[in-house]
């Protein structure tokens, strides 16, 4: 019988936006799934991390993935994304953002731009989708990235990145500052009151070397990212908690939801909200009945977070311990022991 395993980055919010932000949120399916199963610590922090280790992907190498995914076939070159970033100055520090809404055109022109003054160097960018951008290389440099998601909102010279080729890179994301600095296009992006496009982020560097292996028969969420491991994988994308549950057979179905993370980088706890209840009434409510109905062996939460990522494992004996009352979030947030 199959299971389903659950990944989540930031459910569990920092303590102090806790109480404010899960305040009367009517989740029961959730907090009785969370509340009924064995909880562990779980030592892995981000969703990037989470996909790599599954499904074997070494260093974090997830542009090659998402090259794919977006249209471009990888060939035996080595890919970074260079994800386009606003960088603003915040109280002596320098804050990354992203997320710019920028239009195809837009990429387009900013990529030629690049393309043009970095001739010389062999460094070629292509933008497949507006805020994907990619950098080919011929051969892997020396340095060390984090992912874009990770830093977004931090101070941007804490994660520059490192290695024996850090300073050629620092001096690449320092030339490509100076050439979007009065650039058409962002002069006509700050008339319109947009934020401009500063820069760019390296990260999730590698080359397409193997197959993934299909560890699950389906998988569904909104995190674009998982849907590009599936499909490196070969694994079928469905759309509803129904199309995941509606074999009792079959292998193991994965749901990844990106939602929080995504909500919680734009400082948007209305979004949060939203994308928490969505999941509540979509995904977790069926995913309890089928649970409790027998179409579902064990249903795995992997809450991350930075830190403090935990594994809730839930049986369909595990419905009967109706000892384990159903706890708010804020509980699982404030608590600094796994319970």
């Amino acid at each position: 019988m199959k299971k389903v395993h659950v990944v989540i980055p930031d459910l569990f919010l920092p303590q102090q936006l806790a109480a404010y932000a899960s305040a009367d949120l009517g989740l029961p399916a959730l907090e009785k799934l969370l509340a009924r199963g064995h909880c562990e610590p779980l030592k892995i922090d981000t969703l990037e991390e989470w996909l790599c280790q599954f499904f074997g992907i070494g260093k974090l190498a997830i542009a090659p993935l998402t090259l794919k995914a977006d249209g471009v076939q990888p060939e035996d070159f080595f890919w970074l994304r260079a994800d386009p970033v606003g960088i603003s100055l915040q109280r002596e520090q320098t804050i990354l953002q992203a997320d710019l809404a920028l239009s195809a055109e837009e990429a387009a022109l900013l990529c030629a731009s690049l393309n043009a003054h970095f001739a010389a160097d062999g460094l070629r960018f292509v933008a497949p989708h507006p805020q994907r951008w990619y950098l080919q290389l011929e051969h892997a440099p020396d340095i060390q990235t984090q992912p874009l998601p990770q830093v977004v909102g931090s101070d941007l010279h804490a994660h520059l990145p490192g290695g024996s080729d850090a300073l050629r890179w620092h001096s690449v994301l320092n030339e490509i500052q100076m050439l979007f600095y009065e650039h058409k296009v962002n002069q006509a992006r700050e008339q319109r009151g947009q934020i401009p496009v500063n820069g760019v982020w390296l990260w999730g560097g590698g080359k397409a070397d193997k197959a993934l292996s299909p560890l699950f028969s389906c998988m569904s969420g909104d995190s674009e990212l998982a849907q590009a491991f599936a499909l490196a994988a070969g694994i079928s994308v469905v759309q509803s908690a129904g199309q995941m549950t509606g074999d009792a057979g079959g292998a193991d179905c994965l749901l990844v939801w990106e939602g929080l993370r995504d909500a919680l980088q734009r400082a948007d706890i209305a979004r949060w909200r939203s994308s928490l209840q969505q999941l509540e009434k979509n995904f977790f409510l069926p995913l309890l009945a089928a649970l409790a109905d027998g179409k579902v062996a064990q249903i795995t939460i992997d809450a991350l977070s930075e830190g403090a990522s935990r594994r809730f494992v839930l049986s369909r004996a595990s419905l009967w311990k109706l000892w384990r009352r159903p706890r708010p979030l804020l509980y699982y947030a404030l608590l600094q022991d796994t319970p």
